[in-house]
């Protein structure tokens, strides 16, 4: 697949992982995606790009000691004016808990929490144009909102980003469309799902070999949640890596 040079306002362009161990970190993605890095000076907390064949596909940054919560990956939104989606985050709504800030150039960030408690980033791409690699083997290929809030939140991706919302008709799950081509998914969490478990975007990375990415998982010291389990999507695995952030690994049909 040809590099990515620029994503359309309104999908995710770029997952961050926040993790106290980054020489772990590197040490787990690199053996299980084939992931190079490019580590940033510590004024800029050793912000570290994560490439495949020379082609960036993810980041990675020391999480503050004093900052709350254990690893976790965070997922950006392409926003065409990062100053205007942030105002309209708030009038929806959801909270901003870091306003649009410039990254030296290469974007502006800002980070926010949707109604339902979920949080996620906003990226106004500058030099840093987000992945220049997706849907291909240790890549992000899909993104799903999983909330105690469903009809809410799909409700306010789709005002936020001018996404069309398309519900399945055999479970609480709704594709976010633009275009005509699905972006994201928002699921609403039922009663099997743990009481104590906060509403989160989940991201998923494409492999060849689910099965084997998820003993791999286990042999670097990260652990399998969800074993690999067939589904109308594709094979797929719910893991986490060794400092505790979760993904899905997945073999897209």
């Amino acid at each position: 697949m040809p590099s990515i040079h620029h994503h359309a306002p309104g999908t995710p362009n770029w997952v961050d992982l926040s993790t106290p161990d980054l020489e772990g970190a590197r040490r787990f993605y690199g053996e299980l995606f084939g992931w190079e890095f490019l580590v940033g000076p510590k004024e800029d907390a050793h912000y570290t790009m994560c490439q495949l064949g020379g082609r960036k596909v993810a980041g990675m940054s020391l999480k503050a000691p004093a900052s709350p919560g254990r690893a976790s990956w965070a997922l950006c939104f392409e926003a065409a004016d990062a100053m205007a989606l942030a105002a309209r985050v708030v009038e929806l709504g959801g909270k901003l808990v870091v306003p649009p800030t410039d990254a030296s150039g290469l974007g502006t960030f800002a980070s926010c929490v949707d109604p339902t408690g979920a949080g996620f980033n906003l990226w106004q791409s500058g030099k840093h144009q987000g992945a220049q690699v997706v849907r291909e083997p240790g890549s992000m290929t899909w993104h799903d909102l999983n909330t105690r809030d469903g009809v809410r939140a799909k409700d306010f991706y789709a005002a936020l980003f001018g996404l069309e919302p398309r519900k399945r008709d055999d479970m609480s799950y709704w594709a976010l469309h633009q275009g005509g081509a699905p972006v994201a998914g928002v699921l609403q969490m039922g009663i099997m799902w743990p009481k104590d478990l906060p509403p989160h975007w989940m991201n998923y990375f494409a492999t060849a070999d689910v099965d084997g990415a998820a003993e791999q998982v286990k042999r670097l010291g990260g652990h399998v949640h969800v074993p690999p389990t067939d589904s109308p999507f594709g094979r797929f695995c719910i893991v986490t890596d060794s400092a505790g952030a979760g993904f899905t690994l997945i073999h897209p049909t």
